[in-house]
């Protein structure tokens, strides 16, 4: 068994083959070759008085490989300074996460590896991103304008690059430290034009391509901004407005992004980001939970990609449509998918960290 931590990720994994491996996995849906349970959350109460501890997971099967995704945080949702309402998460302490992919043998099985999820998270999402492009977006787009400047904001351009003509970019974060590093780390990475924007305004004005990609909990733009021919994308389901998504005369879905169950005092739709969680706590505890908004973009019974590739629905048909790609849904796929890809890469390559298997096998019956 292997232990593979992001160092070897960035080694191995292209974005190319990112998008490319999920495409194959989403592909196999329809004929039952592929199979994934959406993403659940459970709330219990932390040591913080602000905050609550959560624990989230998600699991696909392809291939031969079974991935569970594994998440603990501590959730606070603060409201900063500049007046930006956040969902901000820690492990032990601010600045440390911990996320774990298990991947396991679907033949036989066995336990194949344990893989850091920071880098592939970034991959996989911003991967998914670049599938909704690659369908979506105009064969000429050449511009993108991106909301945020973190990790995911990152892998969103390289996936849009990957997969469309990209000569030029803006981005706008409220921090101008940030957007200006943004600009000039992307610029050299991908050998474009990347500036960064005085605000959300001028990063959205003219582009063919438009990514939010924040952890922001209401949206980041008006919806008069979107202009023809656009192709819209988000990374959080509360970045967009209804008006923004009502704009859009092309709205595909990547997936089933949560499961739909009847809400009770602790089964409950939409905490922050997630879709469908279990929350534990006395009613006092609860009142730290945010609430739910009328705006965001968890559901839309929209077709998805299967839907899409199929030909059961049409995709753009003109250029002066704007499309709307809900980057949300199989998820536990795309780590079963992308991590299968990594480990298969990391035993051809000989990287990674053997682990004995026999100390995860045991003689008695479970």
């Amino acid at each position: 068994m292997l232990f593979i931590h992001n160092d070897v990720v960035a080694k191995l994994l292209t974005m190319r083959e990112c998008i490319d491996a999920q495409e194959h996995a989403f592909r196999q849906i329809p004929s039952g070759g592929a199979i994934h349970r959406p993403r659940i959350d459970m709330y219990v109460p932390c040591e913080r008085e602000d905050g609550y501890y959560r624990w989230g997971t998600m699991e696909g099967a392809s291939d031969g490989i079974f991935a569970i995704r594994m998440k603990s945080d501590v959730m606070t949702w603060p409201v900063g300074k500049d007046g930006f309402w956040r969902e901000s998460k820690y492990c032990v302490r601010p600045g440390t996460f911990f996320g774990l992919i298990l991947l396991l043998s679907t033949r036989n099985g066995e336990p194949l590896a344990f893989i850091n999820d920071g880098l592939l998270q970034h991959m996989r999402v911003g991967g998914g991103a670049g599938i909704g492009a690659r369908h979506l977006a105009r064969k000429d787009a050449s511009t993108v304008g991106i909301l945020g400047s973190g990790g995911m904001a990152r892998t969103y351009l390289e996936a849009f690059h990957t997969v469309r003509p990209i000569t030029r970019a803006k981005v706008f974060s409220p921090t101008p430290a940030n957007r200006n590093a943004f600009a000039e780390e992307m610029s050299a990475r991908l050998g474009i034009d990347v500036r960064p924007a005085d605000s959300a305004r001028d990063a959205v004005r003219g582009v063919d391509i438009l990514a939010t990609c924040t952890d922001s909990m209401v949206p980041t733009f008006e919806a008069e901004w979107l202009e023809p021919g656009m192709h819209l994308t988000m990374l959080g389901p509360r970045e967009l407005s209804r008006a923004a998504i009502e704009r859009c005369a092309v709205k595909i879905r990547q997936g089933v992004g949560g499961v739909k169950m009847a809400e009770s005092d602790r089964v409950k739709a939409e905490v922050g980001h997630s879709p469908v969680a279990y929350v534990a706590g006395t009613a006092e505890e609860m009142k730290r939970l945010p609430a739910k908004t009328d705006e965001g973009g968890f559901g839309g019974d929209y077709p998805d990609y299967c839907d899409l590739i199929t030909g059961t629905v049409p995709g753009r048909t003109r250029d002066d449509e704007i499309t709307f790609y809900h980057n949300m849904g199989n998820q536990g796929l795309q780590f079963s998918s992308v991590g299968g890809l990594v480990y298969r890469k990391a035993k051809e390559s000989g990287l990674g960290r053997e682990i004995p298997t026999e100390w995860l096998l045991q003689d008695i019956r479970d």
